[in-house]
């Protein structure tokens, strides 16, 4: 995802602001910074962005998901369900949250199916985090029905759709709170980055404790700040928040551009009979990151992700065989392989992640291709990627 494509001098000023104060803590120091507060000025203009009324800026996507369960009070033995296919990342914090993942199907949105999701709950399970992946929309609704109706905490992770909407509203202001990435690679980058989102004051407070050892950030003295929860570090720095600013700012033309290419490209390939595209629940909303369309089979799709790499259209993710994507390969997570003992090897009705069968999912992914769309890409470029991608998915 293109952040990274259209770095100036907005990125620059924004910097160097951070370093002719000389401070680099996102909190205190006051009196030396001249008044500039990065991350503050930052979560400020994502809230207004959003249309929500709190935004944490934190170190990473996963430390947002971090943050999030823990405000929602997710934890030790819980159950949540999480989808297939995405980043590694929200089941890593789930598992390190001490609860416990529990995989549901994908539909033809390419994120979590609203009717499998209500097969897998059980009097275990706690909250629901959908993925909005490849930059558009899961059906949030439907899912935030089945938590509704359960009881449930639903906290979306739209780490990969920031500036995604559904019917006007933004992706991640669906639950009780949002996540999203700010990384080396999505829409919008601090370099490293995340934040989480809400309208609830509470989760927000506890939210904003939790990334930061627990103090409660009232008054100008950090050292007499209270503690009334314990945490752990998930903050972000000014120079990292300081880049991300500038980069909220361009997210308008950002979403305008990689629109205007996707809506080229797909628009030409609806000739090629043989692809059928994603389901996308508002095509007015997707941020555009990604082009994603199935071919007939899983043969078919191996063969013409191969014929495109050599034919030079880059970008062409075959996630069925990534290994950061989706759950198949994830053998690391199925012999739940980590650096110490996790929490969850201590319950005795634990998932047996090697057995999970998901045919619906893999049936999907098999046969799925996602094109990443760039911003640098120039018409002539769009034009030449068109041609070639034609002659490669006619037939």
């Amino acid at each position: 995802m293109p952040g990274f494509e259209i770095f100036g001098a907005e990125e620059r000023k924004e910097v160097m602001d951070v370093l002719e104060t000389g401070v680099l803590f996102r909190y205190g120091f006051d009196g030396v910074r001249k008044g500039r507060w990065k991350a503050k000025t930052f979560e400020i203009e994502l809230a207004e962005r959003m249309g929500v009324a709190y935004g944490h800026l934190c170190a990473s996507g996963t430390a947002a998901l971090s943050i999030a369960l823990a405000a929602c009070g997710v934890g030790a033995g819980d159950e949540v369900v999480v989808p297939p296919f995405t980043f590694v990342a929200t089941v890593e914090a789930v598992i390190y949250a001490g609860a416990v993942p529990v995989f549901s199907e994908i539909d033809d949105t390419l994120c979590l199916d609203p009717k499998s999701l209500e097969s897998v709950i059980t009097d275990r399970t706690r909250a629901v985090i959908p993925v909005h992946m490849c930059g558009a929309q899961a059906r949030i609704g439907e899912i935030k029905a089945v938590c509704d109706r359960h009881g449930l905490i639903l906290i979306e992770d739209a780490c990969q759709a920031f500036g995604a909407t559904l019917d006007g509203k933004a992706l991640g202001t669906f639950g009780r709170m949002g996540c999203f990435s700010f990384d080396a690679v999505k829409t919008v980058t601090c370099g490293e980055g995340g934040a989480i989102v809400t309208d609830d004051q509470a989760l927000y407070l506890k939210a904003d404790a939790f990334a930061d050892h627990g103090h409660d950030h009232q008054g100008s003295d950090r050292g007499a700040e209270g503690h009334e929860i314990l945490g752990t570090n998930h903050r972000i720095c000014e120079l990292n928040a300081a880049v991300g600013l500038a980069q909220l700012r361009k997210l308008d033309k950002i979403l305008e551009i990689q629109r205007t290419h996707k809506n080229a490209i797909k628009t030409a390939l609806k000739q090629c009979p043989s692809i059928t595209f994603r389901h996308i629940p508002d095509d007015a909303g997707d941020s555009a990151t990604f082009l994603s369309f199935m071919l007939p089979d899983e043969s078919t799709a191996r063969e013409k992700t191969a014929k495109l790499a050599a034919s030079g259209v880059d970008g062409c993710f075959y996630w069925y065989g990534n290994n950061w994507h989706y759950l198949r390969q994830w053998d690391h997570l199925k012999q739940l392989s980590s650096a110490a003992r996790l929490p969850l090897e201590l319950l005795e009705n634990r998932p047996d992640y090697r057995k999970i069968h998901l045919p619906k999912s893999d049936a999907l992914m098999a046969r799925t291709l996602s094109m990443q769309i760039k911003l640098s890409w120039s018409e002539q470029a769009v034009e030449r990627r068109i041609r070639s991608m034609i002659d490669i998915l006619k037939d």
